[in-house]
């Protein structure tokens, strides 16, 4: 349940509770006496009714048939704001039909916009998502593709340098094979040269052997025959001694050979039984010794000649048995380095082995890496070609939402203006009326409600009934808002005057009403609650999330707020720094300082020396509202604990920048002091100088209303008193003409405050019923380009 509002409307002094009102609501009310008034009230209504009737259901199913399927196009919307309204200058009833008529056609031409406008922004979004995903889908299919090409590139240089590595490893090993065999070709061919060698030695010696054998032969038949001969050849004997003796050395030399050589044994075995058979045959060579001694002297010569062969043969033995043990001893070594080098070889196979299979190895993963690198560039080129093809989709999509961006700014200069002639339709200046819910201290809360609400099919006009002494009293007003209206319900009714701040317009809120009517609770509400937040609060938050859209537009805005009260018709700033208490407050304003209001040729107000505070979100506005509260004036009375005793007017500048226009709008959200008699708040001493201010300026208020109602359209204009009070001289922009202004006008149902709420209510029939003409919007083309604005 809200808490008690603190405001209500002003005291009536001059008797003007009985001026005539509007004859097109008096009608409505039937406030006229008279016969001849009655009966043409009654005629009119009965019309009016019939007609009504008779065409209520026909027109709601050609709406809706007319919603489903009517398109508008620029000409028609040229065509619907050009149309005027024709007729007799009297004929009242043919005006309203074609207003109504008119209106019916702007709510569908407005309803099919904003239709197109969802569309188009849903459509936007969808193409923007697409886009966004096309895009970040591509991105991670290139990083995804250089990733693995990156791979592949680097597993491929990885087996490439280990088949260089293991090709020049083959290469080593096969050339340290090759070389190897070729050594052991080699030494194999010298083994075998040596054998052969051996073997030509061995017979050279057997040859060798063969003529010491012959010769030992000879040497004992000539020892034999020198014996037989001793007295007849001692030189002979001599000779023969040498001999031995050479032969004695020839058998250590031969049996040091048969030492060193064993091979030749055999033979050696042959030769001694070959010396045997010689010996057997000495008796034949001493039956030759005669034969022989005719021999002797060839066989000196022969001597000579087997002596030079015996020394011959001698050098021989001891070159060949040096070259025997060269042979020897290189043929260990050869032998060793062969059985080294066979070691190696077979390592070395081994080792080939390894490699040649480590090398199928490597070649089938080069053969898999090959495939993989090939299946590789086969994803790369399909993903290439899908990337060229989202490529193109993308283009397409920017094309799309370029068109789509261009078409949303047609659609939103165009919803700009039907907005703007649809709110002048409504009356720049609108009443709208709240009546809060029953409280639980409410007086006589069992009594029968005094007010109540009339059903009408007047359209976005509603009426009001308040019983009083008995009495009915009708009113009508644009909206009504009964006790079930929620914050919310409240907020969307004045949404698109809150939007046209923002459009570059002048606009001014103000809540009127006596003190616990809702009138703070309405502006204000509960901010720290999400469903009790008033106006003011979602009005702001409205502005900077609209601000905030249109900058991806290219609009840059910069806002300022100011907040001051009206106190004893002086104004305060309710902003200034380091204000101790709230007596500091109770002097006139602060030393040094000139609040004056000041109105410029365009229309715009200005106080002087007020605190202007720049602002970029709603918690920033917030946190001042905050500060302004606590030092906002209020007092206790008998309408209301805690009652403001004061006018609170909160103004945010609005200024917005484009490349081709500058506009700039003003909000002004006021929340008005109580407006009950002296009499009814009970206020004495200080508290009644404070509520003879607040009526008188309310009054003032009042006086200025009522002089616009009765203003005529002549040349010769009527005075409007604005600088009678502070207020009215701070509201005249808002009441002359050049703004746009809603006025709540609050009641409490409680039977005690009939009086107060009859007086909220004629005040604002009175406000209701003012004509100030067309508000203008404050724009400007840039001085650095050319081109005009778009209104």
């Amino acid at each position: 349940m809200p808490p008690r509002a603190q405001n209500r409307p002003p005291n009536k002094k001059d008797g003007g509770d009985e001026n005539p009102l509007d004859k097109r609501r008096r009608v409505g009310v039937g406030r006229m006496t008279g016969p001849t008034a009655a009966s043409r009230a009654r005629q009119v209504l009965s019309t009016v009714n019939a007609n009504r009737q008779d065409n209520n259901a026909a027109d709601t199913a050609s709406e809706v048939a007319v919603e489903e399927i009517m398109e508008f196009t620029k000409e028609d919307v040229d065509a619907l704001l050009n149309e005027k309204i024709k007729g007799k200058k009297f004929d009242l009833k043919g005006k309203l039909e074609q207003i109504t008529e008119a209106n019916k056609k702007f709510r569908l031409c407005v309803k099919w916009f904003q239709g197109v406008e969802t569309n188009l922004s849903s459509e936007q979004d969808r193409i923007r998502s697409l886009l966004d995903e096309s895009e970040k889908k591509c991105v991670e299919i290139e990083i995804a593709r250089k990733t693995k090409e990156d791979e592949l590139n680097a597993i491929i240089g990885e087996l490439t340098a280990n088949n260089t590595a293991l090709q020049e490893k083959c290469a080593k090993e096969e050339s340290d094979k090759l070389e190897a065999i070729e050594c052991h070709t080699r030494e194999k061919e010298a083994r075998v040269a040596a054998e052969t060698m051996n073997v030509s030695l061995t017979q050279e010696l057997e040859t060798a052997q063969h003529k010491v054998a012959a010769g030992n032969d000879m040497y004992k038949r000539l020892q034999e025959y020198n014996t037989s001969l001793q007295q007849y050849n001692s030189r002979l004997q001599s000779d023969l001694a040498t001999s031995n003796a050479t032969l004695q050395r020839v058998e250590k030399e031969k049996s040091t050979i048969v030492e060193n050589l064993s091979t030749l044994r055999g033979h050696y075995s042959s030769l001694q039984e070959q010396l045997t058979t010689s010996r057997a045959s000495q008796d034949d060579a001493v039956k030759q010794k005669e034969m022989l001694s005719s021999e002797v002297n060839c066989l000196r010569v022969e001597l000579n000649q087997v002596r030079d062969d015996r020394d011959r043969l001698n050098a021989q033995v001891q070159h060949l048995t040096s070259e025997i043990e060269k042979y020897n001893e290189r043929t260990g070594k050869s032998v060793a380095e062969l059985e080294n080098l066979m070691m190696k070889s077979n390592a070395l196979e081994e080792t080939c082995a390894s490699q040649r299979q480590q090398l199928q190895l490597l070649q089938h993963q080069l053969a898999s890496a090959n495939e993989k690198l090939k299946m590789a560039d086969m994803s790369v080129s399909e993903t290439r070609t899908v990337f060229d093809g989202q490529k193109q989709e993308i283009i397409q999509l920017k094309n799309r939402l370029a068109e789509a961006e261009i078409q949303i700014k047609e659609k939103e200069l165009l919803r700009r203006k039907l907005h703007n002639t649809i709110l002048e339709l409504k009356g720049n200046i609108r009443v709208f009326c709240r009546v809060r819910p029953m409280l639980p201290e409410d007086g006589c809360s069992t009594e029968a409600s005094v007010i109540s609400f009339p059903s009408s099919n007047e359209g976005h006009v509603q009426g009001i009934a308040l019983l009083q002494n008995g009495q009915t009293h009708a009113f009508t007003f644009d909206k009504v808002f009964t006790q079930q209206a929620s914050q919310i319900d409240v907020f969307e009714e004045i949404s698109e005057l809150v939007q046209s701040a923002l459009d570059g317009y002048k606009v001014c809120i103000f809540a009127y009403g006596q003190t616990g009517s809702g009138k703070t609770y309405t502006m204000m509400g509960r901010p720290e609650s999400l469903d009790q937040k008033g106006l003011i609060p979602r009005s702001l938050e409205q502005i900077f999330q609209t601000s905030q859209r249109l900058s991806t537009q290219g609009w840059k805005y910069h806002m300022q707020a100011s907040v001051l009260e009206i106190y004893n018709e002086t104004i305060r700033d309710l902003l200034v720094p380091n204000r101790s208490s709230l007596d500091s407050m109770r002097t006139d304003g602060v030393p040094g300082k000139q609040y004056a209001i000041k109105h410029d040729a365009n229309g715009n107000t200005y106080v002087s020396d007020l605190t202007i505070v720049d602002v970029c979100s709603s918690k920033e506005v917030a946190s001042l509202l905050q500060q302004a509260a606590h030092c906002r004036s209020v007092g206790k009375t008998q309408m209301n604990e805690q009652s403001s005793r004061s006018h609170f007017v909160f103004t945010l500048r609005i200024s917005a920048v484009n490349e081709t226009t500058e506009k700039h709008g003003i909000l002004n959200l006021i929340d008005l002091a109580g407006s009950e008699r002296l009499s009814k708040s009970g206020s004495t001493g200080e508290q009644m100088k404070e509520t003879q201010a607040i009526n008188k300026s309310l009054s003032c208020l009042s006086d200025v209303i009522l002089a616009l109602s009765k203003k005529d359209t002549s040349k010769k204009e009527n005075h409007v008193p604005f600088r009678n009070s502070k207020l009215t001289y701070l509201l005249q922009p808002c009441l002359s003409g050049d703004s746009k202004t809603l006025m709540f006008v609050n009641l409490s149902p409680d039977p005690t405050s009939v009086n107060e709420s009859h007086s909220s209510l004629r005040f604002a029939s009175r406000a209701n019923a003012c004509q100030i003409g067309t508000a203008r919007r404050d724009t400007s083309v840039r001085p650095s380009d050319s081109r005009q604005s778009i209104d």
